[in-house]
């Protein structure tokens, strides 16, 4: 995550104007933040704080696809989950 493209940490603070990058399910989500709030409050308030930026998401096609085992399997063995990582690209 980065705030006004340095890299940030979780108790940094961001003021209205900032710019806010960050990797979220491999997209790069880029929020301006438009004003900032003091306590929790739900989603729609605090979508009306934020100026999303973002590149749009890439079509449903290059969307790599949901590996699911069968009902029943059982735990991954370690071979199984190196297969598995190897297909997701980690």
């Amino acid at each position: 995550m980065r705030v006004n493209g340095t890299v940030a940490k979780p108790s940094s603070t961001v003021r209205p104007g900032d710019r806010v990058e960050a990797r979220v399910d491999r997209r790069e989500r880029v929020l301006e933040v438009v004003r900032t709030i003091s306590k929790r409050v739900g989603a729609p308030v605090a979508a009306e704080c934020y100026v999303d930026h973002s590149p749009p998401p890439p079509p449903r096609e290059y969307v790599a696809p949901v590996f699911q085992r069968d009902r029943g399997a059982g735990r991954p063995t370690k071979r199984d989950r190196r297969a598995l990582d190897r297909m997701r690209g980690n």
